[in-house]
C-alpha cells in the first residue's frame, strides 16, 4: 500500500512538472515586437503611431497598462549598484560602445536581467543588470561593468551616449507628437497590445 501510494504521488509530481514546463514553453513562444515612433492620435484605448520607419502602427493599450516617462539623466548620477539597461554596439577596437543607458527605478530592479540581441541598430545588444564598477576610460569616456545572473559585460559610455531614467507619467501625457517606445504582444486576432508604454518627456525621445 505504501509503495503504491509513493508511486502515485511521484506520478502526480511528474505530471505537475510536465504541465509547468509546457505552460512556460507556451509563454516563451508569445510573439513580441518593439515599436518606436511618435503618437499621431489617440482613440480611446487605441494608439495610432507613426513608427521610425514611417509605417502606421495601431496599438491596443488596455486600462491596466502602465505608463512611464523617460527623461534625461546625468552620467554622474549612475552609481555603482544602479540597475540599468544599456544598448551597445561592437566598436572597431573590440569594446562594446554604449548607444544609450537607461536607469531603472528601484521597484523595477531585475527587469529583463541578462544580455540579448536588440534591434535598435545593426549588431546591437541589450544588457540589463547592476553596475558593479565604473572607471574613467579617457577622452571623457567611462567604462561600466554591468553584472547580471551568470555573466557580466564591460561597456564604454562616451559623450555621445544618451543617458536617461524613468519618471512618473500618466495616460493624460499621451498626446499627438509624443515620442514613444513599446514592447508589444501579438493577439490571436493579429492586433498588437502593449502592457507598458514609455513616453518621452521634456524633449527626450525614449532612446532604447
Amino acid at each position: 500500500m505504501l509503495f503504491d501510494r509513493l508511486v502515485s504521488l511521484r506520478a502526480v509530481a511528474v505530471s505537475a512538472l510536465v504541465l509547468s514546463s509546457s505552460v512556460y514553453a507556451v509563454a516563451q513562444q508569445v510573439p513580441t515586437s518593439r515599436v518606436r515612433g511618435t503618437i499621431e492620435s489617440v482613440d480611446g484605448e487605441t494608439l495610432h503611431i507613426k513608427s521610425r520607419d514611417g509605417a502606421e502602427v495601431s496599438l491596443h493599450m488596455p486600462a491596466s497598462a502602465r505608463v512611464a516617462g523617460v527623461a534625461k539623466m546625468a552620467l554622474s548620477d549612475v552609481k555603482v549598484g544602479s540597475y540599468i539597461g544599456v544598448t551597445t554596439v561592437p566598436g572597431s577596437d573590440g569594446t562594446q560602445k554604449a548607444v544609450e543607458v537607461h536607469v531603472f527605478p528601484e521597484d523595477m530592479r531585475g527587469t529583463g536581467e541578462g544580455s540579448r540581441p536588440w534591434d535598435l541598430k545593426p549588431n546591437s545588444s541589450m544588457t540589463n543588470g547592476a553596475v558593479d564598477s565604473r572607471t574613467v576610460a579617457g577622452n571623457d569616456g567611462h567604462t561600466l561593468t554591468v553584472k547580471y545572473k551568470n555573466g557580466e559585460k564591460k561597456v564604454t559610455v562616451t559623450p555621445e551616449t544618451q543617458v536617461v531614467t524613468y519618471v512618473p507619467a500618466t495616460r493624460a501625457d499621451i498626446k499627438p507628437g509624443t515620442p514613444v517606445f513599446a514592447i508589444t504582444t501579438k493577439k490571436p486576432d493579429g492586433s498588437l497590445e502593449v502592457a507598458r508604454l514609455s513616453i518621452g518627456r521634456d524633449g527626450v525621445a525614449p532612446p532604447m
